[in-house]
């Protein structure tokens, strides 16, 4: 329902604005704007979003399938059982949904956005398998969705890059900010779903997965942090395409190895990839033209507006209000963030507080509407139940972690 509210209120929201603009100042062009920006989307939904995903899907669920033949899907769900079963007591140990699940989760951490949406969509379908409930999204559903949307990431490239075109003096220097935070949103996704599910995380099983976690990350983030940008760059590079291209290779070996028709099986999952895409075009078209509306009114102009002026009556330093856009608008559209992003650091230079700032805030979480209506449209979720907000919960505590962050490093 929570998806319901939002998608009718982002319209509604956008008519009663645009309508009094026209009535108290005689304004058109709102209406205009806001038609526009809603076909525009829709295109770019189709077009930009859910065809180009189509061959990615099908490559990738060809490779995955083959994996599952060949049984290393199974050795990598029983190796991770012991860990899984406790945060996701619904599915068995060897289920294949665990191994789909890590691959989904790795490529994430990569920052193989290409791979892991194939990964995870697959993910979400093994779930629906279990799901006894097909249109109500499932405990085990709804912990993977919310731990996918803190978009836990090592290296944030693409922000380190963009960092670099603009001529910040050292590009690199907001990835151990954004890395922490996006560890926060993480861990803090984890145990308000817990919660929510009354699961006990404490526990010698996920205490030592969390604290392994934890540890790796801080040796990696402590190795990082001695490398000059080029080498940053270079290694983030080199590891994430090198596993990619190893996990494919190694996938297509061992089923030659087990005698699997190899090419036979990898047509067999690459077919899946065009019927999901397919399937989630309406879910797409619906949320980002929605959420299109709502941009295009001014709506979250005037919500920054007011907020701004909500922190100034607190009497605490505001210097980071002007970066609210990118937190604001993470939630909503991924594309949308990163271009409030880039012209926060035109504005106010990339080596600014803000322009360090909305950094770390584009690197602490995920898009999640949109992949909510990614990952619950491929699999015909209508009933969506406290996902949403249990996201939004924890893209909120984010923030505030990113603020924190962005006052320790940099203020």
């Amino acid at each position: 329902m929570a998806l319901n509210y939002i998608f009718v209120s982002f319209f509604v929201i956008a008519f009663l604005i645009a309508l009094l603009q026209f009535v108290f100042t005689g304004d058109v062009q709102t209406f205009k704007a806001i038609t526009e920006g809603m076909l525009e989307m829709a295109k770019v939904a189709v077009m930009d979003i859910a065809l180009p995903l189509t061959g990615v899907m099908a490559f990738f669920l060809g490779i995955l399938n083959v994996g599952e033949k060949a049984g290393i899907i199974h050795v990598i769900a029983r190796f991770i059982g012991p860990f899984f079963n406790k945060l996701f007591p619904e599915v068995p140990k060897d289920h294949p949904a665990n191994g789909q699940m890590i691959m989904n989760f790795s490529a994430n951490f990569l920052g193989l956005d290409n791979a892991a949406t194939p990964f995870g969509l697959k993910a979400m379908q093994s779930l629906q398998e279990l799901n006894p409930s097909k249109d109500t999204a499932s405990n085990a559903q709804i912990m993977f969705l919310v731990l996918h949307t803190s978009g836990l990431q090592i290296i944030p490239l693409s922000i380190i890059a963009q960092r670099a075109i603009l001529g910040a003096q050292s590009p690199s220097d907001v990835f151990i900010p954004c890395v922490v935070g996006t560890y926060v949103t993480t861990v803090v996704s984890m145990i308000i779903t817990a919660i929510w599910q009354k699961i006990n995380l404490f526990n010698r099983t996920v205490m030592l997965g969390l604290g392994s976690v934890t540890a790796m990350i801080a040796l990696i983030l402590w190795y990082l942090s001695g490398l000059p940008k080029e080498q940053i760059e270079t290694v983030s590079i080199l590891a994430g395409n090198s596993v990619l291209l190893a996990v494919v290779a190694g996938f297509l070996g061992w089923g030659m190895f087990k005698k699997v028709n190899v090419f036979e099986a990898f047509i067999e999952g690459a077919k899946g990839g065009f019927t999901t895409s397919v399937t989630i075009i309406p879910y797409l078209v619906g949320l980002l033209v929605a959420i299109s509306a709502f941009r295009s009114c001014g709506a979250m102009d005037y919500m920054i507006d007011g907020l701004k002026w909500a922190f100034s009556l607190t009497g605490f330093n505001t210097d980071f209000t002007d970066a609210l856009p990118v937190a604001l608008m993470k939630p909503l559209s991924g594309s949308g963030a990163r271009a409030l992003m880039i012209d926060a650091m035109k504005e106010f230079g990339p080596d600014s507080f803000i322009g360090r700032l909305v950094c770390i805030f584009q690197g602490s979480a995920d898009t999640t509407l949109y992949i909510v209506a990614l990952y619950f449209g491929s699999v015909g979720i209508k009933n969506t139940r406290y996902a949403i907000v249990a996201g939004l919960i924890a893209d909120f505590v984010g923030v505030i972690a990113g603020i924190w962050l962005g006052y320790l490093f940099f203020h």
